[in-house]
């Protein structure tokens, strides 16, 4: 190559090919910028009048939702800093279940108005400093937005449970949240144990069944299975249950070992011991006075046969996790192998029914009586997109009603709960003495994105919306929202209005200011590794990754 300078300063230090980007342009507004793009595509799908987004995965699996922690999870992020975002993102799913569009749309505007702030020339450090303060402050006012006697809840009580579900639901599926909440608040209840703090959220399962639509969705008490049940019996009432992992066929009678035949005879004679060992299990079964078999494995022809003859219904569950629950519903015991069940192993149910729903056959298992631990929203709609959306919508009222069962706070929804954060954070700001009152101030202003886009997703004018709520609020009518149908401003305390849920609030903020927070003190990125394939000093071959 001849004479190459050496390299000096940090080039010396690192392997070649590595980038270095530091300081205030170069590390961080790129990093907010990445930040804002990030929510920038998920704020368009906040509230209920959100754009969905279709997502591709790299299985081109197709997503259509307006879920944002579907669409954040399906978006493989590669830019570290909105990696941060999306973590938080599933922080707030992990905990909640729901507010994870809050959560990064919030951390994307608080790194917005934090990038105004050091284009004017503040410190990050200040910046952060300011942050800390208001989001404890934001807290400590959240706190006192609580609505009274709302932490008295009667999680059975299916209104009360409905009017804190219901902003969850219709931010995944506006204008079917009536229906939607009732069912689901229904399959809630019904599996609640006596103490509300244990309720498991698997507890709430939902079957998918192409056809109809979401007025011929249902909640079953008890296991919808996808598929039909062997054999001719297609139904049973209140009946015994012996459940075996292994299978159900002759394997459970063959010996690893060779067996010599001389004759025909002995042939026969062998086929029918064969045979009478089956029989003599299924007869052992069908003694204990189980009715219905469930085997987790394949159903071999001769025990089917059998079966039959002894008029045993026969299932087959193939998900071990199915099996499970099948086991929690029936309080059965499942049995490795196939023989004689004890009376303590076997379980109940009232009924077991093949049914037709739209062209799928399904085996629908009721447990009314017994303490019931499972119910099944059966959920109808025209696409697979539909379906895999309103499951999601589900399984954001399922988790919020997990969470109220832990803490059943509430507080106005309809942004009026952002906005009177937003002005008595304002006026803490003016207390604030030293320059992070400045970052205080804009932490205040960033909840306004929260109207802003919730008045702009609905075609609203959000200017003369923001305003004209900061007036109410001023008043002294704290619970002013905004009334996204007829696009104006409402107390929505006297009306059956949203209310979200405290707790997703709290972890919303509290994930989004530390996102924001993390990704402001990096001032360095360093990637020792070099962009693009393979270097061309080296020959190919030699690239060491």
């Amino acid at each position: 190559m001849g004479f190459s300078m050496q390299p000096y300063g940090i080039q010396a230090m690192l392997k070649e090919g590595h980038r270095h980007l530091s300081g205030l342009d170069e590390a961080v507004l790129k990093n907010i910028d990445a930040c804002k793009q990030l929510s920038a595509i998920t704020r368009t799908s906040l509230g209920p009048n959100g754009m969905n987004k279709m997502v591709i995965n790299h299985l081109d699996k197709l997503f259509v939702t307006s879920d944002a922690g579907t669409i954040v999870n399906e978006l493989e992020v590669q830019h570290p800093a909105a990696k941060i975002l999306v973590l938080a993102g599933k922080a707030q799913q992990e905990e909640i279940g729901d507010g994870v569009n809050l959560t990064i749309s919030f951390a994307g505007e608080l790194l917005q108005n934090a990038e105004e702030l050091i284009r004017t020339g503040l410190h990050p450090s200040e910046i952060i400093s300011g942050y800390t303060k208001g989001i404890s402050k934001s807290i400590e006012l959240l706190g006192e937005l609580v609505e009274e006697g709302s932490e008295n809840m009667d999680v059975r009580n299916k209104e009360q449970v409905i009017s804190r579900m219901r902003a969850a639901v219709a931010s995944k599926q506006f204008g079917q949240e009536e229906q939607l909440c009732s069912l689901i608040a229904d399959a809630c209840i019904q599996v609640c144990p006596k103490n509300p703090a244990n309720f498991n959220v698997d507890n709430v399962r939902v079957a998918k069944l192409l056809g109809g639509g979401l007025h011929n969705s249902s909640v079953v008490r008890g296991m919808v299975l996808k598929n039909d049940a062997f054999g001719s019996i297609k139904r049973m009432e209140k009946a015994k249950v012996a459940v075996f992992v292994g299978g159900v066929d002759t394997s459970a009678t063959e010996t690893k070992g060779t067996v010599l035949i001389h004759s025909a005879e002995q042939l026969e004679n062998y086929a029918k011991t064969e045979e009478a060992k089956v029989e003599e299990l299924i007869k052992a079964v069908a003694d204990s006075g189980a009715k219905v078999i469930v085997s987790g494995a394949a159903v071999g022809e001769m025990a089917l046969h059998f079966c039959e003859r002894y008029k045993l219904m026969v299932l087959k569950i193939s998900s071990k996790f199915e099996l499970r629950r099948f086991c929690r519903t029936t309080g059965a015991v499942a049995l490795l192998k196939l023989s004689a069940p004890s009376p303590d192993d076997l379980g109940y149910v009232d009924s077991v029914s093949v049914e037709e729903i739209g062209g799928a056959r399904v085996t629908v298992v009721k447990n009314e009586e017994g303490g019931n631990s499972v119910s099944t929203i059966v959920l109808r709609g025209s696409t697979d997109s539909i379906l895999d959306d309103l499951e999601r919508a589900v399984d954001d009222g399922v988790n919020t009603y997990k969470s109220m069962c832990r803490d059943s706070r509430i507080v106005p929804g309809a942004a009026a709960t952002e906005i009177e954060l937003a002005r008595r954070l304002k006026e803490f700001s003016f207390k604030e003495t030293g320059l992070d009152q400045y970052a205080i101030a804009k932490f205040a202003e960033s909840f306004e994105m929260v109207p802003k886009t919730l008045a702009e997703n609905a075609g609203l004018n959000a200017m003369e919306i923001i305003s004209s709520l900061y007036e109410r609020h001023a008043s002294g009518s704290t619970k002013v929202g905004i009334d996204l149908e007829g696009g104006a401003c409402v107390d929505i305390s006297g009306s059956s209005g949203p209310w979200d849920l405290y707790i997703t609030k709290f972890f919303a903020l509290k994930y989004a200011a530390d996102a924001a927070c993390t990704v402001l003190r990096v001032d360095q990125i360093i990637m020792s590794k070099p962009a693009g394939g393979p270097r061309r000093e080296q020959p190919a071959g030699m690239d060491d990754d």
